[in-house]
């Protein structure tokens, strides 16, 4: 752990992609405790009927915080921790194209994060869903602070989500190896290539829809409300347009970890490498075309629906087509079930139940029998638990070692796998039942006799489970960094560029920039390294991304209490942008 030795100040000034990628993972892995918190409050409330454990008010702060915290303060950013680590030892890079920007971008998604949960302390969380539909989100409905903190605290996380992704495609666009060609990048570089423009162009819509409703709140316009000439289903398409493609912001990094892990614990190539590759691109240039999904009960029409339900069915070949390679790669192979491989595993088949679902929701008729109820739950979750938070832990059992030097304890990794495999189906297999009897989503408690009171005590159960799993994990993590045995720099003999070089890496990531000659370059003999030392100079570390983020931090607050901080804010903001800007480079 050498290379990232040094004190706190090391740490908040750094602008090494390593160091940053770490700092991402930390907090997320925080949020993910925070949001299974919230988790299981909400499960524990629902577990009995008419239950008073929690009031409806805090039910509803619960759900809403819960889907914000996991979408996009644990799944993006854990997906985020990875670009930042991995991407740029995959492709043989030194570091990312603008190392100060990339610490810019977490420390607003840090800011945004701690901004939006401080809402708690001061009046409420917001309490709209994370979906925040139109009018409840008027100030007539909810006259408190609670929508304010969620539009201004994404306002934060998206800017830095928006500006991460600049940076990624810049990145593997210019500082590829000599010989790194688009067809030989990796499958998880290349799924951060495909997101990072999944959040160029899905953010902004959603940016332009609180700003909206930021204008509707403070200002007195009526985007939103019917009486003034608004609408509220404006609310819904800018957010789709958003909301829908961030599904696949969420996915297909986890699609990316798996088209790693299996090929190598498989000791085969990626069956069908060109085509994964392709349905990437067709799934998000596909994902801007289906949003109205999730409004066919809101009377578009019959030639609206008909059209997005067609395009909704068309997705899922893409998606079917990854699923057949990862079989095919494993098919013939010499399988080794290490934890990484298990997780991996765990998402093809956890993500087959997502999608058979999601194609049971593109028919428009039967969507609008299951919209509303448990039957949406459990699909949105076997996809994003299921496949996401899957994919992103066998991310990290498979470059753990790469990061710390040390291995995560097997046996434990197998347990904790197990454990949360059952835990997840317990939870939300029985919601599809539950649905179908017709349980509500949204509500905090409901009458005894309803025909879903059991479904219920088992999905608490497997949450119970979940938790415990959560909690080897943890132990398995903490214990690891101290006393688990060190590894090489390729102990899992994989094909990557990221393991040709030693565990932790160095500061500087190649001692010789290396020239790739095939796709798998470490299996066949793909690596051709410059007889020349190089000089290279490695970027200083700076305060500034910070000052910056801050006095945007600042002004948000300032949007609550009073133009004097805003002013403040904003200066600090711009002075953080001169310094940036004219930083001595030493």
């Amino acid at each position: 752990m050498g290379t990232y030795s040094g004190g706190l100040w090391s740490w908040i000034t750094t602008v090494d992609h390593k160091r940053i990628g770490i700092l991402y993972f930390v907090s997320s892995l925080f949020f993910f405790l925070v949001g299974g918190i919230e988790a299981m409050l909400i499960r524990l409330q629902l577990a009995t009927p008419e239950n008073t454990l929690l009031t409806a008010q805090a039910y509803n702060q619960l759900f809403t915080m819960h889907g914000i915290t996991m979408l996009l303060f644990v799944v993006m950013p854990m997906s985020a921790a990875f670009f930042n680590f991995v991407v740029p030892l995959q492709i043989g890079a030194r570091d990312v194209a603008f190392p100060r920007l990339n610490a810019f971008s977490y420390w607003l998604f840090i800011f945004g994060a701690l901004f939006l949960n401080a809402s708690f302390f001061f009046g409420g969380a917001p309490d709209v869903g994370w979906f925040a539909y139109a009018n409840l989100t008027s100030s007539q409905y909810s006259p408190g602070h609670g929508v304010d903190f969620y539009i201004l605290g994404l306002a934060l996380a998206g800017a830095g989500s928006i500006v991460a992704a600049l940076n990624f495609i810049v990145t593997i666009i210019n500082l590829r190896a000599p010989g790194m060609t688009f067809m030989r990048l990796p499958l998880f570089t290349w799924m951060t290539f495909v997101v990072s423009f999944l959040i160029i162009l899905a953010f902004p819509p959603f940016t332009i829809s609180t700003v909206f409703l930021l204008f509707d709140r403070m200002f007195g316009t009526l985007f939103f409300e019917p009486s003034g000439g608004g609408d509220p289903r404006l609310w819904q398409h800018l957010f789709w347009i958003f909301g829908h493609p961030e599904v696949y912001i969420l996915i297909l990094p986890a699609f990316g970890i798996v088209s790693d892990v299996i090929p190598t614990f498989s000791k085969k190539p990626l069956f069908g490498y060109p085509v994964v590759v392709y349905s990437g691109v067709l799934i998000a240039f596909l994902g801007f075309g289906v949003w109205a999904h999730h409004m066919f009960s809101v009377g578009l029409g019959r030639i609206a629906n008909s059209a997005f339900s067609g395009l909704t069915m068309l997705i899922a070949i893409p998606t079917g087509v990854k699923i057949f390679n990862w079989i095919a790669t494993m098919w013939g192979g010499a399988l080794r079930f290490k934890s990484a491989m298990l997780f991996s595993i765990g998402l093809v088949a956890m993500f087959v139940i997502g999608g058979v679902s999601g194609v049971m929701h593109s028919s428009a008729p039967a969507d609008l029998q299951q919209t509303d109820t448990y039957f949406v739950v459990a699909h949105f979750h076997y996809v994003l638990f299921g496949g996401s938070i899957l994919g992103l832990f066998a991310g990290v059992y498979y470059w753990f070692p790469k990061v710390t030097g040390r291995f995560l304890n097997e046996p434990l990794g197998a347990v904790h796998f197990w454990l949360m495999f059952i835990g997840m189906n317990l939870t939300f297999f029985p919601m599809h039942y539950a649905g179908l009897h017709g349980q509500p989503r949204r509500t905090f408690t409901s009458p005894a006799g309803l025909g879903f009171e059991w479904f219920n005590v088992v999905s608490t159960i497997g949450a119970v489970i979940t938790f415990v799993a959560v909690f080897v994990f943890l132990v398995n993590f903490i214990r690891s960094l101290r006393t688990a045995p060190t590894a090489e720099a390729n102990p899992w003999e994989a094909s990557t560029l990221e393991w040709s070089i030693a565990s932790p890496p160095p500061v500087h990531n190649f001692d010789r920039t290396p020239e790739v000659r095939s796709r798998d370059p470490l299996w066949h003999d793909g690596i051709v390294l410059p007889a020349a030392e190089e000089v290279f100079h490695m970027p200083n570390p700076s305060y500034w991304p910070l000052v910056t983020a801050a006095g945007l931090l600042v002004l948000m607050t300032g949007a609550l209490v009073g133009l004097p901080l805003v002013l403040i804010g904003g200066a600090v903001a711009v002075v953080g942008i001169y310094g940036w800007s004219f930083e001595p480079i030493h």
